[in-house]
């Protein structure tokens, strides 16, 4: 199952109403039991989605809207599982996969499913995929070996740690970047100072947000924001003109992924707290 959502610039943005932000911006149900349900971006032609294998093993294929034989004919992937243990195969290696795990699978892999090890508790696979010039070598990146950046204060109510799976520092591909982070209990907020970056847009997955809970998606042009009030197990798109900040009624955890024009973690334009309107 693919969704098409196209790029809309800041003029039109700023004239949307909830409704209107939620249609284009806001991925509702990434995660559809015993599917493969995708949102294909024209914002840098990101592809963000889920797949939840529960009493079936499911097969990644292209579709017509890539005009391609096999799905990573042309393209690269990050998955990270955010549900019970799995397995990702990938042209015949299996990839077992536990909670927070990540996968890397470089141009040219042409077999890929994904299946749980207990109908019970399925493994959510959360899946970004780019476009990509040239092949890399597929990497498994567990948890343990993830690049980890404690920031924030519990003071600032944001103490959280970012854990960086796909990173030209770790592993090298064509323009995907991809990592992890965690909140802390008594801390609610993210990326505040924020900022934009204009040389690559993001898309960011909120989960393990408590039940009767949800987190405020703060995005825009930094000096006309909006929000968009984000569910358990929802993503959102964020343009590279817009700022990405959230904060929770509790704590939580969030995937950024990220593509573009470069792949350096600091490349970015920050804007002071007090500047935002």
């Amino acid at each position: 199952m693919m969704n098409i959502r196209y790029a809309v610039s800041k003029k039109e943005f700023s004239r949307m109403n909830t409704e209107e932000l939620r249609q284009n911006f806001l991925i509702e149900s990434p995660f559809i039991t015993d599917t493969i349900n995708l949102t294909y971006s024209h914002y840098d032609r990101i592809i963000a989605g889920g797949a939840l294998p529960v009493m079936q093993k499911l097969k990644l294929k292209a579709g017509e809207e890539l005009g391609a034989e096999y799905f990573l004919q042309r393209r690269e992937m990050g998955i990270i599982n955010i549900g019970g243990s799995g397995v990702v195969t990938a042209d015949g290696t299996e990839y077992k996969m536990k909670k927070y795990d990540c996968l890397y699978l470089g141009r040219g892999v042409k077999d890929v499913t994904f299946s749980s090890d207990d109908p019970e508790n399925p493994a959510y696979f959360y899946i970004n995929s780019t476009p990509a010039h040239k092949e890399y070598p597929s990497k498994f990146i567990p948890l343990e070996e993830a690049v980890h950046l404690q920031l924030g204060s519990q003071k600032e109510c944001n103490r959280r740690v970012i854990n960086k799976y796909i990173i030209p520092q770790t592993v090298p591909t064509c323009q995907l970047t991809m990592g992890l982070t965690i909140l802390e209990e008594g801390s609610n907020w993210n990326t505040m100072p924020t900022h934009t970056h204009e040389r690559r847009m993001e898309v960011y997955l909120y989960f393990d947000i408590p039940q009767d809970n949800v987190v405020f998606h703060m995005m825009g042009n930094p000096t006309e924001t909006r929000h968009i009030v984000v569910q358990n197990k929802q993503a959102v798109i964020s343009p590279s003109w817009s700022i990405h900040s959230g904060v929770g009624t509790q704590n939580y955890s969030f995937i950024w992924g990220m593509c573009g024009e470069n792949q350096e973690f600091d490349d970015m334009q920050g804007v002071k707290t007090t500047d935002l309107r």
